[in-house]
């Protein structure tokens, strides 16, 4: 039996994943156009919902999803007399968030990487096994009587094959149903993908609301981690709750004390923190790490670019694409972790 997915942390104690959290932080305006355009009667039949990982795509797309689903008839927001509500709240009791939450409602299917038993791990992508069965879901009379709602998270996610599956479907869309995809980076997905769907693109959210979301789940923060994570995680509440799972600030302030003696370089700093995040069982330490390193320089690159500083920027530029290029090659071969990292060190020695 594989583990459940989660859209932000794959614990039961942790964060509640997108299909069964209730609550929308920052969010009002997409929120707003959704609700819109579901009460207009003119809703549009494939939705793409873009902006930076772990700000609340996806839980903005189950909240949509419970709301049509809901309805009962499925003619736009307008339910016999009923006049058109202005939320699409839907109360943790209700029955279809009930059986949205469990993964048991008939009119809802949901498309995501699968868990390979027999690697004992997900999926690198989504394949068009996962998607093969969308047609005959789409084809077959709503269940009761209402919309059929697919969510695909995320989009970005699907190879070649699903997704020309997934562009069937948005060529010949059946009447009353409704595609949710939720894209990190709509530039990986076919151009006919994206020209077929309304696109919703959601900001990252102001660091207040991360540090209200940080110590509404952990009440026992202090205030200066709180605030601190959420100016590392660049608006998205996902990053910031796995920095913290995994000891983010931590790693960070490891970092900064390495970073801020150069082109002094504390050897011995860096070879103990190398040792660590190298070891066996530290694969989120380490890629949690590179990360916060990757988002530094990408940030002091920034910085130079503001100033007359040509010849600094030109040299960062070269440590950028020498930084990344090691990293992408440890992915790919599993080159020594540890090693990675005293190059990547000695690298910016020198810059």
């Amino acid at each position: 039996m594989s583990p459940a997915k989660s859209s932000i942390v794959e614990d039961e104690d942790g964060p509640l994943p997108a299909r069964a959290n209730p609550d929308l932080q920052g969010h009002d305006a997409a929120e707003k156009s959704l609700l819109d355009a579901f009460n207009s009667g003119k809703l549009a039949h494939a939705w793409l919902l873009t902006g930076p990982k772990g700000i609340g795509k996806a839980t903005l797309a189950y909240r949509f999803a419970r709301h049509v689903l809901s309805t009962g008839d499925g003619e736009g927001g307008l339910f016999g007399d009923a006049a058109p509500v202005d939320s699409m709240y839907v109360s943790p009791d209700d029955p279809v968030f009930l059986r949205i939450s469990a993964g048991g409602h008939a009119d809802l299917k949901v498309i995501e990487r699968a868990y390979d038993e027999k690697r004992g791990k997900w999926r690198t992508e989504i394949v068009v096994d996962d998607v093969r069965s969308l047609g005959r879901f789409l084809s077959l009379t709503s269940a009761e009587g209402g919309w059929r709602v697919v969510v695909i998270d995320s989009a970005d996610e699907m190879n070649r094959n699903a997704a020309n599956a997934v562009l069937k479907v948005l060529e010949e869309p059946p009447k009353r149903a409704l595609l949710l995809l939720v894209s990190h980076n709509p530039g990986r997905l076919l151009p006919t993908i994206r020209s077929r769907c309304r696109k919703l693109t959601l900001k990252p959210l102001a660091e207040s609301a991360v540090v209200k979301l940080l110590l509404g789940e952990n009440p026992e923060m202090p205030m200066s981690d709180a605030e601190e994570l959420a100016r590392l995680s660049d608006g998205s509440i996902g990053r910031a709750l796995n920095l913290e799972q995994v000891g983010g600030l931590a790693l960070y302030h490891e970092m900064t004390a390495i970073l801020e003696r150069l082109p002094v370089l504390d050897i011995g700093a860096v070879h103990a923190l190398a040792g660590k995040l190298g070891k066996a069982g530290a694969d989120d330490a380490f890629h949690t790490f590179t990360e916060l390193l990757t988002s530094w320089i990408s940030k002091h690159i920034r910085d130079l670019s503001t100033r007359a500083a040509n010849g600094d920027l030109e040299s960062w530029l070269q440590v950028w694409d020498k930084v990344n290029h090691l990293l992408e090659r440890t992915d790919a071969v599993n080159l020594d972790r540890r090693q990675t990292l005293i190059t990547i060190f000695t690298i910016l020695e020198t810059a």
